[in-house]
């Protein structure tokens, strides 16, 4: 479908500008007089016009900042006593553009046809998961739609701020790796061929001397296959990362590496124990909460060990005593579990327990940043 880019004013004044997505320039015109702007400018947006669409960069989906922005908008919004059709239609004018703008217009959309917010949400299952689509249907049945929405907002927070983390703690050892890797290449193409005529009349050579000239050798005649092969590899494993076998290489290898099987336990642990406990608090009922929850453990093996221990939930087991025997609650988080079933406070021990992981993650990240 075209895109136009917009400018013009709204009903108070206020400059606005955008993208809008039409059949035609007279559609995109009337749509954006419905929303009551008065349009100064309106043209097409050519096909390969913006750098990053020519090179393949904009992407199609709503990116988890521009999530965790729609929800945090819409709680402040819904707080302030604003209808949940004028809370979107304000984000439309916003003029976030792009995917995000696409995505406002068919929310906008489906509401003004009277599909209630979790129906319009559920028609972007790549966008809103079903927690997220689970939790707003709840919060319209109990009129708690700011409360559900700023659950949600605070949760997508951290996600978006453990990626940057994780991207932020990885970034400098692929740097170094890429300067010793550059190094190398340019110490065999080189270093080594301008020292090799002091070794021309030598008769024998230490045998890590002719290693390192072999190694030169063979790296100038065949670096370009060494690198496509590498390029090769990698692509084919980016390709197949969704296989079967190789995702659970990967939960193994997290899971039985020292270092990243408390990093992974503690992730799952805060997505389950804050979805848990969300959909606890707005009233579902245990048995399904936990079942939604345990979708939300992306981890296979443990997610399938949660499942396993859902289900014998379900035949009547204490909550405490079947979680304990996860990965993912050790027994100082089992304990916090029994109080809240004797209590009956399970929705707030849940919440407790991934507001102190939370906590606990903020705290590794830090020691590690210090003592790098």
């Amino acid at each position: 479908m075209p895109a136009f880019r917009y400018q013009g004013f709204d009903t108070a004044g206020g400059r606005v500008d955008g993208t809008i997505d039409a059949e035609s320039q007279d559609r995109a015109l009337h749509q954006l007089r419905e929303r009551g702007f008065l349009i100064s400018k309106l043209r097409a947006v050519e096909a390969g016009g913006d750098w990053r669409a020519s090179l393949g960069l904009e992407s199609d989906r709503v990116s988890l900042g521009d999530l965790e922005f729609l929800t945090a908008e819409l709680s402040l919004l819904l707080e302030s006593g604003v209808r949940i059709d004028r809370a979107i239609g304000i984000l439309q004018r916003a003029g976030k553009g792009g995917a995000m703008s696409r995505l406002l217009n068919a929310l906008s959309a489906d509401l003004k046809q009277g599909k209630q917010l979790s129906q319009a949400l559920e028609a972007h299952p790549t966008v809103f998961d079903r927690l997220y689509v689970n939790l707003v249907a709840l919060g319209e049945e109990g009129g708690r739609l700011p409360d559900v929405f700023r659950g949600l907002a605070e949760d997508l927070r951290f996600q978006r701020e453990l990626r940057e983390k994780v991207v932020s703690a990885s970034t400098y050892p692929l740097v170094v790796a890429g300067v010793c890797v550059l190094a190398l290449l340019f110490i065999f193409n080189f270093v080594v061929p301008n020292l090799q005529s002091l070794f021309a009349d030598a008769t024998e050579l230490p045998w890590y001397t002719s290693l390192l000239l072999e190694s030169s050798a063979f790296m100038r005649q065949w670096q370009w296959v060494v690198f496509a092969a590498l390029v090769a590899t990698a692509a084919a494993l980016w390709r197949s990362r969704r296989n079967p076998s190789v995702v659970d290489f990967k939960d193994r290898m997290l899971l039985d590496t020292p270092g990243l099987r408390d990093a992974t336990t503690m992730v799952e642990r805060i997505r389950f124990s804050s979805g848990l406990g969300m959909m606890l608090e707005a009233g579902l009922p245990v048995d399904r909460a936990l079942t939604l929850a345990t979708g939300n453990v992306r981890h296979g093996t443990l997610r399938r060990e949660v499942a396993a221990a859902v289900d014998k939930v379900k035949r009547g087991e204490q909550i405490s005593k079947v979680l304990r025997e996860t990965r993912l609650f050790p027994d100082y988080y089992a304990s916090l579990l029994e109080v809240g079933e004797e209590s009956g406070e399970l929705a707030r021990v849940f919440t407790e327990i991934a507001r102190r992981s939370r906590g606990a993650r903020t705290r590794v990240h830090r020691n590690r940043s210090a003592q790098s």
